[in-house]
């Protein structure tokens, strides 16, 4: 009679196991075992509470293990037949493609106040679009709308077109050398804080470069690399840009007639060869004094016009001559007086390239300290790629 009871509870255990538990139905048949083991356990002297107590341990454990398995499959099952989704960086990069440049406004209509320009070829980020027909963007400092018909977005390939790609050199001297490997012959140097316009990056760890002496490779270990576009203009930097270049004629005025006045009280000769003084202070003076020094040498660091230059510090040299300092960078004189285009390029503008500077003459020429081969010399202005040009006078 007792026996019969046991048993008994242990199936009435069992079932109240069965019915609470989640899984019931996948486990029923380990469950229902448990009046067994109460069972074996009476027999054997043990208490029955004890083994339902193992039972239930034993099954808990047994169906944590099958839970954990059955999860990972599902996962594995899971990442089998999912397919990544890869978003190009450019995805939300819009491009303005207009004549002139966009207005961009403070709300999604034409009525509402303009807070900037988005100039044609400029870039903006895309952070929503309005239902009726609008994008708002964020290009530099400017946060406003623009038409969703002057710009395109998702065209990694004109994203790709009108932006630039940089190695900004981050050691104090780096080689630049001819094949992608520290074993090659090195093509020419370049100093800290220089960049250079990147034009492949399929070898891992090197990045190919275009350089006065032509294409060659640099370890990515000492470089920065980075993606530039040309910004929206805020109506406060159009202002402050205009201002302040109106501010830089005045002071290279007055500062060349200061370098003329001292110039011409002056009787000592730098060099054995006489040169002109700076003439007035505007394009054309710069690119005729510039011309003088064509034949002298290209020194690498030097910023001597009759000793030797590289192509920054002749630029500088020059310049300084009328009272105007510039960086003896070249990345650094992109920044400089203000931005023309090439078309409008006047005599004594700045023509930046990849890691290198000139001075434009006028003709489709530019004065440059090229090379430690070639020295100071003419070049056609397209002879390389020009990435801007900057106007100082």
């Amino acid at each position: 009679m007792k026996k019969g009871m046991v048993r008994v509870t242990g199936c009435l255990l069992a079932g109240a196991l069965l019915v609470s538990w989640p899984c019931a139905q996948i486990y029923a048949n380990p469950l229902a075992g448990a009046a067994d083991v109460t069972e074996i356990a009476f027999e054997t002297g043990k208490s029955p509470m004890a083994g339902v107590s193992e039972a239930i341990g034993q099954v808990l454990q047994e169906s944590s293990e099958k839970a954990v398995l059955l999860a990972a499959q599902e996962k594995e099952q899971v990442s089998e037949n999912e397919t990544p989704v890869v978003t190009s960086e450019y995805s939300d990069i819009a491009i303005a493609q207009v004549d002139n440049y966009v207005n961009v406004r403070s709300e999604a209509n034409t009525e509402s106040e303009v807070v900037g320009k988005l100039y044609n070829n400029s870039a903006a980020t895309v952070l929503e679009t309005t239902d009726n027909g609008w994008y708002r963007i964020k290009s530099g400092s400017v946060d406003g709308y623009v038409k969703c018909e002057y710009v395109v977005t998702g065209d990694e390939e004109l994203a790709k077109k009108v932006s630039t790609r940089y190695a900004k050199v981050n050691t104090t001297t780096l080689y630049v050398r001819t094949e992608p490997s520290t074993d090659a012959s090195i093509l020419t140097m370049v100093p800290i804080e220089d960049d250079l316009v990147v034009l492949d990056e399929s070898v891992e760890g090197w990045a190919k470069v275009t350089t006065e002496e032509g294409e060659g490779y640099v370890s990515k270990d000492y470089v920065i690399m980075s993606t530039e576009f040309v910004h929206a203009e805020s109506k406060a930097e159009e202002e402050a840009r205009l201002a302040k270049e109106e501010e830089e004629r005045r002071r290279a005025d007055a500062a060349a007639n200061a370098a003329r006045k001292k110039n011409e009280s002056s009787s000592s000769a730098k060099s054995s060869q006489s040169y002109s003084a700076p003439g007035s202070s505007n394009g054309q003076a710069v690119a005729a004094y510039a011309s003088q020094f064509i034949g002298n040498p290209y020194v690498y660091g030097g910023t001597s016009l009759t000793s030797g230059a590289d192509c920054s510090g002749f630029v500088m040299s020059v310049y300084a001559a009328f009272g105007i300092g510039l960086p003896h960078s070249s990345s650094g004189m992109r920044g400089c007086g203000y931005e023309v285009s090439l078309s409008e390029a006047q005599p004594g503008d700045i023509v930046c390239y990849s890691g290198h500077v000139g001075i434009y003459v006028g003709g489709g020429t530019i004065v440059h300290a090229s090379t430690p081969e070639s020295g100071i010399k003419y070049s056609s202005v397209n002879y390389r790629t020009p990435i801007c040009v900057r106007r100082i006078f």
